[in-house]
């Protein structure tokens, strides 16, 4: 039996506007996954060390800001630092198509901008579900 997934929506930085990321996670509870969402502004450090305390395998980034190239892998970092890696990291917001091979190259698994149907951000997160529960 798989065990329940655990998935932290986060949104890192100064970025007020949550309505995509409420909805993301509450369409992932809805689909059955077990959701933290941490609300917004948060640090890159406080996100990493939820995701650790929580035990999450996923972390879903939602920045609107512009500060994405920045944020993003900072939290990879930190969770790299931390020894949590196996901990999948995927964002989304309203980032350039020009940034995405950065972002990837840095450790982001996915990228999901507007309009993204849950089915594909579903078909990601089952794609890659840990075989083996950390």
């Amino acid at each position: 039996m798989n065990k329940k997934l655990r998935i932290l929506i986060a949104k890192p930085g100064l970025d007020g506007h949550d309505r995509g990321a409420k909805y993301v996670a509450r369409a992932l509870k809805d689909a059955g996954y077990e959701v933290i969402y941490t609300g917004i502004r948060q640090s890159p450090e406080a996100i990493a060390q939820t995701a650790i305390q929580e035990d999450v395998d996923f972390v879903g980034l939602s920045l609107l800001s512009g500060a994405h190239n920045e944020l993003f892998p900072r939290v990879v970092q930190l969770l790299r630092e931390k020894q949590a890696s196996d901990i999948i990291v995927f964002g989304g917001g309203v980032i350039p198509e020009s940034d995405m091979p950065f972002l990837k190259e840095q450790g982001i698994a996915a990228i999901f901008t507007p309009g993204t149907s849950i089915a594909a951000i579903i078909e990601f997160i089952e794609a890659n579900r840990p075989r083996v529960s950390h």
